[in-house]
């Protein structure tokens, strides 16, 4: 476990990868992280949003965190994403996942459309007494999540044990995000940025300790964030430019499109994605991400993506 030092960077949300007949395919997963960890990412997510949580078994979830756990080999923290329909068994997942070497964990109120305060408070208190490493609180807009204000957020994060991080992706996010850590004081640690690192550039002017976007393009993604580590915001700019249509495209299609990408760039075997039970991409999809790779091409570490 890595612990201690502000959690800081692209911390890359892994996709969870399948067979072309729904099944985990464990060899690409493994293949993914190694790409990411190579990529030079920060730390990983994983069982998130990106990672297609809601289709997986609770048995998968755990699986999938030992996994990770194993294969990243403590080269960079690894954070469990935890969310779930309750307290309990969200409590169950993150014991498990500190049990399994996970470095902190990560979770939205219930998902049972968005709830009461009181009830999101119940559930994060819940969540902090089941474990002794840090927690990130994301505050996600419904119908996904539950939008939280920034003085309930930092409540959390003074109240309650463990609750040290905020991932911010409520609209727009800069606001709470500076709010929060305006008003956070020691006990918040840091926040995130979401939303697919979309608006990164505000986030970070405001105070961002990192990002968390999906894995697909995690290379760049890091080059980004270096350069504006580096003090060089001219570069960090002209790449995220040439990234953002692709950001957007991925902001419509969503899951369906970083699969696209994976198998592209020869990190997954197989595009399925649970909830279409295959992949629901047409021609024109395709068509248009053709047409944005060249403006990615130069800043393209790794695996470079082929084209249809």
């Amino acid at each position: 476990m890595i612990r201690e030092q502000q959690m800081r960077g692209v911390y890359v949300i892994l996709c969870t990868t399948f067979d072309d007949r729904g099944s985990l395919d464990t060899e690409s997963l493994r293949k993914l992280i190694r790409f990411c960890v190579d990529a030079g990412v920060h730390g990983i997510v994983t069982t998130a949003n990106a990672s297609e949580f809601w289709t997986l078994s609770d048995d998968e979830r755990k699986g999938i965190v030992r996994l990770v756990v194993d294969e990243v080999a403590g080269r960079v923290p690894v954070v469990a994403g935890v969310t779930s329909g309750s307290a309990w068994t969200s409590s169950m997942l993150a014991r498990d996942a500190q049990d399994a070497g996970a470095d902190a964990l990560m979770a939205m109120p219930p998902m049972t459309g968005s709830v009461p305060l009181p009830v999101a408070y119940a559930y994060y208190e819940m969540l902090s007494q089941a474990v002794s490493i840090p927690i990130f609180v994301q505050n996600h807009e419904p119908p996904m999540g539950t939008k939280m204000p920034p003085d309930f957020v930092v409540r959390l994060v003074n109240e309650l044990d463990h609750v040290d991080y905020v991932k911010e992706e409520t609209f727009p996010p800069g606001r709470p995000l500076g709010a929060e850590l305006a008003q956070g004081g020691e006990a918040l640690k840091g926040v995130m940025g979401g939303i697919g690192a979309r608006h990164l550039f505000d986030e970070y002017s405001r105070g961002a300790c990192g990002t968390m976007p999906a894995c697909p393009w995690a290379d760049i993604h890091v080059q980004i964030w270096n350069a504006l580590e580096a003090g060089d915001y001219e570069t960090a700019r002209v790449i995220h430019s040439a990234l953002l249509p692709i950001m957007n495209h991925e902001n419509m299609l969503s899951v369906p499109l970083y699969k696209e990408v994976l198998v592209r760039r020869g990190l997954a075997a197989s595009d399925y994605v649970r909830s279409a039970f295959g992949n629901p991409l047409d021609e024109r999809d395709r068509k248009e991400l053709d047409r944005m790779l060249d403006a990615v091409e130069p800043y393209i570490a790794l695996a470079p993506p082929r084209r249809d």
